[in-house]
């Protein structure tokens, strides 16, 4: 018997849809400032593109940062309050964090907002605990894809809308930005149930509502342990794709912005297709166990191919592999959910939430440093598609660290 064998409240599809669309319009007003807060920043500088190359870094290692401290605390601050007002807080903190950056007369006062954004930006680890409270344990992962879809479209859809508004005023999208997300903030005040009753609500252990804090909950438990480990590795396996898309393409293939941005909207397409519509009906058919495993090998062999891949045609082959890579995800968070309380769902979150924010600040470094090694003339060895070799690498490590515990989950569910 699992920790979570307490049966949740039954599920409100009304209050799944506005968590749906709360992660939705957070990715969107997220998405909206990708291509004009570099454009701002170089403005800011001046016109120096590489100063502001270097600025810009800084500023994503900021708010990884701010995920990896405050991600645990906010997880445990929903377990104690419940999930409802963190998720306003957080809705009404971005959308007055999206004005300070619109104003912003100089660098220092857009990074404040980036430290502030990286601090509320808590909707969706929130969220996935508010699924794990109202979710039966055999329909979590088919919502926790449906998360990851409600993610990418979001980040599908912002960044063109951010630079087509970008077109009419740089500040424009963080103005829009801020509407989506104070609009969110007002239809969740008179829409949200709260999915946490007082009864089940855990006290603030401040010794845990930390990062190094976090790692006790999650050495609880062997398997968890194991299975938050293959996470941290698995994250590193992603950061090739955001990093490294538009400059990998640019370089082998000569992309223009169209051809990447009609390949990024392919992305979105197909990785809301996997999560939104097969992660469901493929877990209940199969099971997480064997959703994980085969997500991981179609993520192997999509890394595999684009990192051979003589021609963009080809490389574009491995979209919808590494889309289907997708079912690995949801699959794992729900195992996850499984060796915890009820009351610590927000803090399991939080932790998830803290380790990608340690991949958020070491993955950049990894993926760029691997290109730079591996491609351009002052290459070591000329090999530009080594860094998705690398994530398909770290995916076989995933495996690897994984499959003891899926025996382990599979001889429990035999008995």
């Amino acid at each position: 018997m699992t920790a979570t064998s307490i049966a949740p409240r039954a599920p409100r599809q009304g209050a799944f849809i506005f968590v749906f669309i709360t992660v939705v319009l957070d990715m969107v007003a997220l998405g909206v400032t990708v291509p004009v807060l570099p454009k701002l920043i170089i403005q800011f500088k001046g016109g120096d593109a590489a100063a502001a190359a270097i600025v810009y870094g800084g500023f994503a290692s900021v708010w990884a940062a701010m995920q990896f401290v405050f991600a645990p605390l906010l997880g445990a601050l929903s377990d104690r309050f419940g999930r409802r007002p963190i998720i306003l807080a957080s809705n009404f903190g971005l959308g007055l964090d999206y004005i300070l950056m619109a104003l912003a007369p100089t660098l220092p006062w857009l990074l404040v907002g980036r430290i502030i954004s990286g601090i509320t930006a808590a909707s969706y680890p929130t969220a996935a605990a508010y699924i794990s409270d109202v979710t039966p344990v055999t329909e979590r992962a088919a919502k926790f894809g449906m998360l990851g879809a409600a993610f990418g479209i979001g980040f599908t859809l912002g960044p063109g809308l951010g630079g087509w508004l970008s077109t009419f005023d740089l500040r424009l999208p963080f103005w829009v930005a801020a509407g989506l997300s104070l609009a969110n903030w007002l239809y969740g005040y008179f829409i949200l149930p709260e999915s946490l009753p007082r009864e089940r609500r855990a006290r603030v252990n401040w010794r845990k509502a930390n990062p190094i804090g976090a790692l006790t909950l999650l050495r609880s438990h062997p398997e968890l342990f194991a299975l938050a480990i293959a996470t941290f590795v698995m994250a590193l396996a992603h950061e090739a794709l955001p990093n490294m898309f538009v400059l990998y393409t640019d370089y082998r293939y000569h992309w223009s912005t169209v051809t990447v941005t009609w390949a990024l909207v392919a992305v979105g397409v197909c990785s809301g297709i996997v999560q939104g519509g097969l992660t469901g009906p493929a877990v209940k058919r199969f099971g997480e166990r064997l959703c994980l495993l085969v997500g991981l090998w179609f993520g192997i062999v999509g890394f595999v191919l684009m990192g051979g891949a003589s021609t963009g045609a080809a490389f574009a082959t491995g979209i919808p592999l590494i889309a289907l890579w997708g079912l690995a995800n949801p699959a794992m968070q729900s195992l996850m959910s499984q060796h915890v309380q009820p009351s610590e769902h927000g803090q399991l979150q939080g932790a998830i939430g803290s380790i990608r924010g340690v991949v958020g600040i070491i993955g950049p470094l990894v993926v760029s440093g691997t290109f730079t090694l591996t491609a351009g003339s002052s290459a070591i060895v000329q090999a530009p598609g080594a860094v998705f070799w690398l994530s398909a690498a770290f995916l076989v490590c995933t495996l690897a660290i994984v499959w003891p515990t899926l025996q382990t989950h599979r001889k429990l569910a035999e008995q």
